[in-house]
């Protein structure tokens, strides 16, 4: 089986709504959602969605022997993580103490219960649920078309935070600035959920689906360098 579009199974996730949403805006294009490795690496394009904790996603890669065709994938073709897609991309999560990919450099930390208060001194929730204003760090194909500050919808208890800065694509004010989005040669990842997001989220898919990075080193090269 070949694929335009490979959306990632691992056990864990909206799936359905995010291959769903894809289609919506790529009706030519074969979307397959798959755990199986060698039609990920066949693909033209991997999205990597996710929901739920970082010890139990790294598991579940593991398990399905999705590790390496991920990291392959990030650093080879056009590739978009979403959510947890997002933060297992780096070096380490506070869930669970759980030592993730090491694509990206930088850790994922929880939200500090002692910062979680808006300027009147009102608790805020964690989770971070709902709407929220993504504002662009980075010129990036990916935010064409998209107003900067425009509002994508998030659930999270745990946020990025890149170890170098060139990196980040967007931040979001909860109630500090934490990093919303990455991009890196072919990867783009994000905090938010483009499948839930309505016009905006389905302008940022569309523009995945059309983007056209330049061909980055190889995989294993531009690894070493991420993670040294």
């Amino acid at each position: 089986m070949n694929a335009d579009i490979a959306v990632i199974d691992y056990g864990m996730g909206n799936l359905r709504s995010v291959s769903k949403a894809i289609e919506h805006v790529a009706p030519g294009a074969r979307v397959v959602v798959t755990s199986d490795p060698a039609v990920i690496a066949r693909a033209g394009r991997v999205v990597f969605p996710g929901q739920g904790a970082a010890p139990d996603c790294m598991r579940e890669i593991a398990a399905r022997g999705l590790v390496e065709v991920i990291r392959d994938a990030a650093l080879g073709k056009p590739f978009l993580g979403i959510c947890m897609g997002l933060q297992v991309l780096f070096e380490h999560s506070e869930e669970g103490d759980t030592p993730c990919l090491g694509i990206l450099p930088g850790r994922v930390r929880r939200f500090p219960a002692d910062a979680m208060h808006d300027a009147d001194g009102n608790r805020l929730k964690v989770p971070h649920m709902g709407w929220n204003n993504v504002h662009q760090a980075m010129a990036h194909p990916l935010w064409a078309g998209i107003d900067d500050g425009e509002r994508f919808y998030f659930v999270h208890s745990y946020f990025v935070e890149p170890a170098h800065s060139d990196i980040v694509a967007g931040f979001t004010h909860y109630p500090f600035a934490f990093t919303s989005a990455v991009a890196s040669h072919t990867l783009f990842a994000v905090q938010f959920h483009p499948e839930k997001s309505h016009k905006a989220g389905l302008a940022l898919l569309g523009n995945f689906v059309n983007w056209a990075p330049e061909t980055s080193p190889s995989p294993r090269e531009t690894r070493g360098a991420a993670c040294a």
